[in-house]
């Protein structure tokens, strides 16, 4: 199986990544995390982009696109994997389908989580975590059992994220309106998109991902 996640920030993405990593066996693939291991293994094209990124500039479309087409002929993603972050642009679309057709490996799916725009800046703009353990809270959603205690270690020291205020939230989902939504569009042509409610709990947006997974699978 192999899909894409689509969704603005904080809808339920990794949530539902780890998921389907934990219980499917599936390689999740995320651009940062390819970035970081690129670097980490000095691969020539790791280099450049430690180069770029020293330099304080942003690594551009071709680097990525380079990038995950090194990861995706590295064997461990031969029983399926899940896209992360990638593809963000129309362009970077265009050029994952030409890295998959190269390698003939097709695209199953690319399920769509939607969230209404002000309940999701309240989910992100509320989150923070335990400073000890990282054990993950909202001010809405989720917060510890006994108020200023984490519930997995007892710690009382919590953080917030800086790009998780209000404003930087707003700014970001400006961006992917401006930049990442209209591949709803690209792949709904393509008849590959499905959508999910991701305002529903959970085990619930999961349920309706498992179904889709076998709808394709089947």
């Amino acid at each position: 199986m192999r899909l894409i996640l689509l969704g603005p920030p904080g809808a339920g993405k990794g949530t539902q990544a780890q998921r389907l990593v934990k219980e499917r066996g599936l390689v999740q693939l995320s651009t940062g995390d390819m970035l970081r291991a690129a670097i980490a293994a000095e691969t020539e094209m790791g280099l450049r982009v430690k180069d770029v990124m020293a330099k304080g500039h942003l690594v551009s479309d071709q680097m990525v696109v380079e990038i995950v087409a090194e990861r995706l002929d590295q064997p461990d993603i031969l029983p399926g994997f899940i896209l992360d972050g990638f593809p963000r642009t129309l362009p970077q679309a265009d050029a994952l389908e030409n890295l998959l057709e190269e390698r003939k490996i097709p695209l199953d799916v690319v399920i769509l989580l939607t969230v209404e725009d002000d309940i999701l800046v309240e989910r992100i703009a509320g989150r923070y975590t335990c400073a000890s353990c990282g054990g993950g809270y909202n001010d809405v959603t989720h917060n510890p059992r006994v108020e200023g205690v984490c519930d997995r270690c007892g710690s009382t020291e919590f953080k917030r994220r800086p790009d998780d205020r209000r404003e930087v939230v707003q700014e970001r989902l400006r961006a992917y309106y401006r930049e990442t939504a209209p591949l709803i569009g690209y792949y709904w042509a393509k008849r590959k998109l499905r959508a999910v409610d991701g305002m529903q709990d959970i085990g619930v947006v999961s349920d309706a991902i498992e179904r889709i997974l076998a709808e394709f699978a089947g």
